[in-house]
């Protein structure tokens, strides 16, 4: 593709030069590259650009003002976006219809449910985020909640030409704020909630939301429909803010209007869900556990509502829904008869949550064990240990992702909230501890990492996977997986 192709306006020998890829890792590229010289919290991307040559790279974006180098240098006020708008022309086919979903907790399962839906409608469905692109032939591991924009608008041009009509895509609020969302064509959005979390890079609860609200003002296009569930006060702003956009807004959940939570009764390892439907009552069961499933559920079913699937199909398939992986996900059965669960609840709102929906399906005692990540907002480590300590029975306080930060010190952190639980360093010992300490009737949930296959310490990242370390204990211990 010619880089006048890329870069609208551009014209003469600078416009037909040949670009056969994009990048803003200098390391990733190629001859005929172009390098997003990109200004970033830990570096500057500009630095880089000498190495970017070396390797072969034939034009350069960055910010107005770089010493312009010997190849076409793209001086930007905004290099973000518009390597996000280069990445588009780039790959420029895409998924007619694309669900962009933000909110602290819930997005990964509210996709995965919405993914799920279109595929029992028959639609050719796939869902990106966290757990990576899943679609009916399995998941292929991302590196990123919201990937970069090259990476992304590669991996919608590849959805697209295999034939995949509907994708439902996570939106985090790096991902907002960064623009690597720009130049996706979405139809329709959705919000779950907004709690604590990233506050190492977000300052405070408003940047965080004005963050997550650029999907719905800026992204979304005027007159296209928007699911926000509507429980706590984030999330009347956020509907709010929506409609003065101009969207279609369904506001969903407990305090919901188009479609309203009437009771959820927990039943042994599943639930029964009283809807109203813009007026009418509805029920159905949800084979999943917990109170937080049932509204992620609910926010997918609005989705696919708004998208054209029929109501009595969406309410089908809400029957048959699968869990995702790493979300209140059943690891096995201990000797006793206890379950143990993992879940990737990482934040104070999650745990809260994660606990109190295992608290209607659990006769005896609710272990924990979950600890804090490093590098990460340390604000919510004594939070968590205080949800922990009310809400859980038998808390164990283990490392998590120490990354850089010393482990110790993020324990004796998560302990100033919980100074009542035990503390195991080795996360191993503390989930066998954990198992090794369940009754009958009680419940075991093993908190923070869900999905993840590796425990990042330092530059390192071990491997380590929550759920095969709980099934390879339980086995050694008379369970069963």
């Amino acid at each position: 593709m010619k880089l006048a192709q890329l870069v609208h306006g551009l014209h003469g020998q600078e416009g037909a030069v040949q670009i056969t890829g994009l990048t803003a890792d200098s390391r990733a590229v190629r001859p005929g590259y172009l390098f997003a010289a990109l200004p970033g919290t830990r570096t500057d991307g500009r630095r880089f650009i000498g190495e970017a040559l070396a390797r072969g790279a034939v034009a350069v974006l960055a910010p107005a003002g770089t010493p312009r180098p010997e190849v076409p240098l793209i001086e930007s006020a905004r290099p973000r976006h518009d390597l996000a708008l280069m990445a588009a022309r780039f790959y420029p086919c895409q998924p007619k219809t694309i669900a962009a979903v933000t909110g602290t907790n819930g997005k990964s399962s509210t996709v995965d449910f919405l993914r799920q839906i279109w595929s029992h409608a028959g639609h050719e469905a796939a869902c990106l985020g966290t757990l990576g692109v899943t679609t009916k032939d399995g998941v292929r591991r991302l590196h990123h909640t919201t990937p970069d924009p090259v990476s992304l608008h590669r991996e919608l041009h590849r959805l697209a030409r295999a034939g995949v009509d509907h994708v439902a895509l996570e939106a985090s609020s790096h991902g907002l704020e960064q623009s690597r969302l720009d130049g996706v064509r979405i139809s329709q959005t959705g919000f779950t909630n907004l709690s604590q979390d990233h506050f190492d890079y977000h300052d405070g609860f408003e940047s965080y939301f004005e963050a997550k609200a650029r999907l719905f003002e800026t992204l979304a296009p005027p007159g296209s429909a928007a699911a926000i569930m509507a429980d706590g006060s984030y999330g009347k702003r956020m509907a709010e803010r929506a409609r003065a956009r101009g969207l279609e807004v369904m506001e969903v959940g407990w305090e919901g209007s188009g479609i309203r939570l009437l009771e959820v009764r927990p039943l042994a390892q599943s639930q029964h869900l009283d809807l109203s439907i813009d007026g009418a009552l509805h029920s159905v069961e949800l084979p999943l556990a917990g109170e937080f499933q049932a509204q992620n559920a609910v926010l997918a079913l609005a989705l696919a509502l708004q998208g054209g699937i029929a109501l009595d199909t969406a309410l089908e398939a809400l029957g048959a829904l699968q869990g995702v992986r790493g979300r209140l996900q059943r690891a096995g059965t201990a000797a006793s008869g206890a379950p143990v669960f993992v879940d990737f609840a990482h934040t104070r709102d999650g745990l809260d949550k994660l606990l109190r929906a295992m608290r209607p399906h659990t006769k005896g005692r609710i272990h924990l064990v979950f600890g804090c990540g490093g590098d990460r907002d340390p604000l919510k480590r004594p939070q968590m240990g205080a949800v922990a300590a009310q809400l859980a029975d038998r808390v164990i306080v283990t490392d998590d992702n120490p990354r850089h930060e010393d482990p110790a010190k993020i324990r004796k952190a998560v302990l100033a909230g919980c100074p009542d639980a035990l503390e195991i360093a080795d996360r191993r010992d503390a989930i066998a501890t954990a198992i090794a300490g369940l009754e009958a009737g009680d419940a075991l949930v093993i908190a923070g990492k869900g999905h993840e296959s590796g425990q990042i310490i330092g530059d390192a990242c071990i491997p380590f996977d929550d759920v095969e370390i709980a099934r390879a204990v339980l086995a050694q211990n008379g369970g069963r997986p």
